[in-house]
């Protein structure tokens, strides 16, 4: 298989790319798998792609973003409650031969997301 995945997270409240926001990977085969953990650099993307093809499988993945922190550390949310803090999405990859790309826009009180290039 020559498929991998990548991901990057902008700030949309900000209008700019979202540094260090930790980001795991899970695969979810009956049981949810840790597989990769990472952080975005300066850009907002991960240095090198969170599922590279040496280790890439078709399935149903989860990727989770930990934005708590980076929300509050730029003033855009505070306390112990924030309303977004982990953001959690699933996803399949079912072409063992194509780049995925599952970006996150990010803003304090919502998101989205997309299959990008």
């Amino acid at each position: 298989m020559s498929g991998y995945l990548t991901t990057h997270v902008l700030d949309t409240a900000r209008g700019v790319p979202a540094q260090g926001i930790k980001i795991e990977l899970y695969r979810l085969d009956g049981e949810r798998t840790l597989i990769a953990e990472t952080e975005t650099n300066d850009d907002g993307r991960t240095d090198s792609p969170i599922l590279p093809q040496d280790g890439f499988e078709t399935g149903r993945y989860e990727l989770v973003f930990f934005c708590g922190e980076y929300l509050e550390s730029h003033g855009l949310a505070a306390g112990d409650l924030k309303f977004l803090d982990e953001i959690p999405i699933r996803f399949a990859m079912d072409d063992g031969a194509a780049h995925y790309h599952v970006p996150l826009l990010l803003s304090p009180y919502g998101y989205s997301t997309y299959r990008g290039s």
